[in-house]
């Protein structure tokens, strides 16, 4: 069975969005897109590169799909993210889409996803990499389809915004692994306790 592997830069208040640039994700009026960049490190990208190869799918929501989609799929060939992101396949889940065509190598899930992500599962294959996606994560850790979490942590405390783990749920985790880096940031890799 495949495992389902969250991949995600949260603060440590458990803030996921935006992480990327200002207008990344305004929804509820969140103003501090782009919270990441002064902490990057090579080793975070290295990291990106090596879970992307143990990967054979992407899982998304339909706001994160849009965004790298639209950040991706216009990229020439030869910028070697950009090629692994357009090659592999992807899965958007999405009650108001009507296509996928928007992102190459992409296919709607629409109705009954947590059907539809557990027959995923049980396909062969490499892990399936989410991140973003908070509404969807939502459903899937309240539905324990969700195997590991691997977790660049951040040393910012945000205040506002979408939460990688939903209000008043628990989940018990085991750790896997722990490595900071020397900008403050700290990778937490967990799995299913």
């Amino acid at each position: 069975m495949r495992k389902i592997v969250v991949s995600e830069f949260v603060s440590l208040d458990n803030v996921i969005q935006a992480p990327g640039g200002a207008e990344e994700d305004t929804e509820g009026g969140f103003t501090h897109g782009g919270w990441t960049w002064q902490y990057w490190h090579d080793d975070i990208g290295a990291h990106f590169f090596e879970a992307m190869s143990q990967s054979d799918a992407l899982l998304l929501g339909r706001k994160t799909w849009q965004i790298h989609g639209g950040a991706f799929e216009p990229m020439p060939t030869g910028d070697p993210f950009g090629d692994a992101m357009n090659a592999m396949p992807k899965y958007v889940v999405s009650t108001t889409l009507t296509t996928a065509s928007a992102w190459r190598n992409s296919t709607l899930i629409s109705n009954n996803v947590v059907e539809e992500v557990r027959a995923l599962k049980a396909q062969p294959g490499k892990n399936i990499l989410m991140d973003g996606s908070s509404v969807l994560i939502h459903i899937l850790v309240e539905h324990d389809l969700i195997d590991e979490y691997s977790l660049w942590v951040y040393p910012v405390v945000l205040g506002n915004g979408k939460k990688l783990f939903p209000e008043g749920l628990h989940v018990s985790l085991r750790l896997l692994e722990s490595k900071p880096l020397p900008s403050g940031v700290v990778l937490m890799r967990y799995a299913r306790a």
